[in-house]
């Protein structure tokens, strides 16, 4: 039953708190917080990045690191081989979404916040010391096998904040997520090879040199490191009353516990909410995409002439990166608020979907232009591509958020990112392998050679702009 404005306050300042919890002493912060809460914002933003820079970080020289393994008999081969270690992660972080949930809901969600930056540091670190394809397979997955940060940290982005300030500490988190999406591609694409991009600066006896994809890794470890430091001093969010037991503080808006049957009703309600698991659907068909898409780009890039790649160099994949960065921040800051307010967020979804088709199909084309013709003209096809592809997202990411109550919010994300996972881990591995059969196909008459891969991008695409067509998505609005 809803309870209006006044109840709810009144409600709150009536509730007893109790000495020695966390959860309380949060609550009661909240309740005199004055002025806008830009400390907190801030750590969840630099917890997220954390997270985000080393899952596609290696996309760049990961066809060079493949290489140096001599796993691949051919050349052609190389691609598929590096598929795998890039779906690796997100197969770890698959299988253990819902029970790192299940550990924050009972242990708090500081410990899992503090376990997923340590794995961070600890296997990123050891990824860029693999010194064959099997180490990098193990750390890949490990890293995502034992980071559960995402889901949690989206519950307490809305524990942490006062209600008018929760959406933007969620809206806080997609936006790091999506910025370290690009930031860490660049950041591996420049730091990848140093004694081979900068000779007069890095010996090839030096560690680095030894170990030419670590520096990078290194990097994002480093800096992991000290946001874990200051990690110690996060609050903890959840409540710790008598009988030894751990209570969910969920959002003001919902600030009573609910009994385990209450929550087992609520998360079977979830799976038969269509709008949510519509949505949810629709998310993680365009994740599958986007996440093959991020690794086909850079594989696709480095990838020799004669196969019809760009034969470009880490540094000019970082470059290229770099640049998409830059124009993604300035559209998501500036035009994306616009286009939603006049379209609607599943009209802007549609849109770039259906405008995504034949900016895809125009990338083997790309690949036949030289000098300045082909840089200009690879930024911009960069550029607008991530720009359409992170507008479908934020869209559909609304949309499962508009699908539910504010208290269900927390399953229901957990729900998705497990499914999501999935898609993403299914992705990289199918693109990795269907880039290098393409690759073998120079001379088929039916899309020759990269033309394959890119009309496979785009029949996903085109799946994912159908499924936003009633009667298969369904919107319900909170």
């Amino acid at each position: 039953m809803a309870i209006n404005n006044d109840e709810l306050k009144d409600k709150l300042l009536d509730r007893v708190y109790h000495e020695n919890c966390p959860g309380c002493k949060v609550d009661r912060d909240k309740q005199m917080q004055t002025g806008f809460p830009y400390k907190q914002l801030v750590f969840i933003w630099v917890v997220v990045l954390c997270v985000a820079l080393p899952i596609s970080s290696l996309f760049p020289f990961l066809y060079f690191m493949v290489s140096d393994f001599n796993i691949a008999e051919k050349e052609e081969d190389i691609s598929y081989y590096a598929g795998f270690v890039g779906s690796a992660y997100m197969i770890g972080r698959a299988l253990t979404s819902v029970f790192w949930g299940v550990v924050a809901d009972r242990y708090g969600r500081k410990p899992v916040i503090l376990i997923g930056l340590v794995t961070v540091v600890v296997f990123n670190t050891l990824f860029g010391f693999s010194v064959n394809y099997w180490m990098a397979i193990a750390t890949r997955f490990l890293l995502g096998f034992l980071n559960g940060l995402l889901g949690p940290i989206k519950a307490y982005a809305c524990e942490l904040f006062r209600e008018e300030h929760q959406a933007l500490g969620l809206s806080s988190i997609s936006t790091s997520w999506g910025i370290g999406l690009i930031i860490g591609p660049s950041l591996g694409g420049f730091l990848a090879q140093p004694a081979e991009n900068f000779p007069s600066l890095v010996s090839p006896d030096s560690l680095f040199g030894r170990f030419p994809y670590l520096l990078p890794c290194l990097c994002i470890s480093i800096f992991t490191f000290f946001v874990t430091i200051g990690a110690f001093w996060l609050p903890e969010t959840l409540h710790f009353h008598k009988k030894n037991e751990l209570e969910s503080a969920f959002c003001v808006s919902d600030a009573d516990a609910e009994t385990d049957e209450k929550k087992d009703s609520m998360f079977i309600s979830l799976l038969k909410n269509w709008p949510l698991m519509s949505s949810i659907i629709v998310y993680c068909v365009f994740s599958l995409h986007d996440m093959a898409y991020t690794e086909i780009f850079s594989l696709w890039a480095v990838s020799p002439k004669s196969l019809g790649g760009l034969n470009y160099s880490t540094e000019d994949v970082g470059t290229v990166l770099s640049i998409t960065g830059v124009g993604l921040l300035l559209f998501q800051t500036s035009l994306y608020p616009i286009a939603q307010r006049i379209f609607g967020p599943i009209g802007v979804a549609r849109i770039s979907g259906v405008l995504s088709i034949p900016l895809l199909t125009s990338y083997p084309y790309i690949a036949l232009l030289s000098g300045f013709m082909l840089t200009f003209t690879l930024n911009v096809a960069s550029i607008v591509k991530n720009v359409l592809s992170v507008s479908i997202i934020t869209g559909t990411f609304m949309l499962q958020n508009k699908a539910v109550e504010q208290h269900q919010r927390g399953a229901a994300n957990g729900i998705a990112m497990t499914l999501q996972s999935i898609c993403k881990a299914i992705g990289p591995a199918c693109g990795g392998a269907l880039l290098s059969w393409s690759q073998k196909r120079q001379n088929a008459t039916f899309l020759p050679g990269d033309q394959m891969i890119f009309f496979f991008l785009n029949v996903i695409e085109g799946i994912g702009v159908l499924l936003t067509f009633k009667p298969f998505l369904i919107t319900n609005h909170y």
